[in-house]
């Protein structure tokens, strides 16, 4: 079934608005909006749903809840995060005629303390995740510009040892420093692993079920 000509008109008429060059900057904004909210929900839809059912009591009712919120948090933030950042940069861009590297950090900066800076779960998680991969990057950029001399020998394992050595003292040592989902986390695999009272507790499930 064709579309109705006012439809079609429609159409072209946006299409031909998208191609103009004279608007790139506000459009890039707009669908960086579209992207961030999409990719958001795309990452904390299936985390948050593996999360809850593994780690939340509740009812049903109420870890579908949990679930919508924590994904519509992360999608609008990380959308409005987008947004500012890509109309910061175009803005900073128009104002001195041209892009300098610092556009970048100062746009990032401002959008983070305006869209992340609430201490709260989703964004601690995001700022975490993020933070690992900075410093991994920092190295290897420190690495590249001569700052520091290449290793002669891959650091990885040691690496790995002391982050698994740390961690695993901080749990059981330091618990409460720990974020919240991890300590979750790592109790189900060190503590509730300690705990059966037969072949169901044991194997089938991680508690046994109250009897009625």
């Amino acid at each position: 079934m064709a579309a109705p000509p006012q439809l079609r008109a429609l159409l072209v008429a946006v299409n031909a608005l998208l191609r103009k060059r004279r608007y790139h900057a506000a459009l890039a904004v707009l669908k960086g909006f579209r992207n961030g909210a999409v990719y958001g929900a795309k990452i904390r839809a299936p985390h948050a749903l593996v999360m809850t059912f593994l780690f939340r009591n509740g009812s049903l009712q109420e870890k579908l809840w949990a679930i919508l919120q924590a994904t519509y948090m992360h999608s609008w933030n990380l959308a409005w995060f987008v947004f500012t950042y890509k109309g910061l940069r175009a803005l900073q861009s128009r104002i001195q005629g041209k892009t300098y590297p610092a556009h970048a950090f100062l746009a990032a900066f401002l959008g983070g303390i305006l869209v992340f800076g609430e201490n709260n779960n989703i964004n601690s998680q995001i700022n975490m995740y993020l933070l690992s991969r900075v410093l991994f990057a920092l190295g290897r950029l420190a690495v590249e510009k001569g700052y520091i001399p290449e290793p002669r020998w891959d650091p990885f394992p040691l690496l790995t040892a002391v982050v698994w050595g740390l961690v695993l003292w901080l749990f059981e040592y330091h618990r409460s420093t720990l974020q919240p989902s991890l300590q979750s986390s790592m109790t189900y695999l060190y503590e509730d692993s300690n705990v059966w009272h037969g072949i169901s507790d044991f194997l089938i499930y991680n508690k046994s079920r109250p009897s009625n």
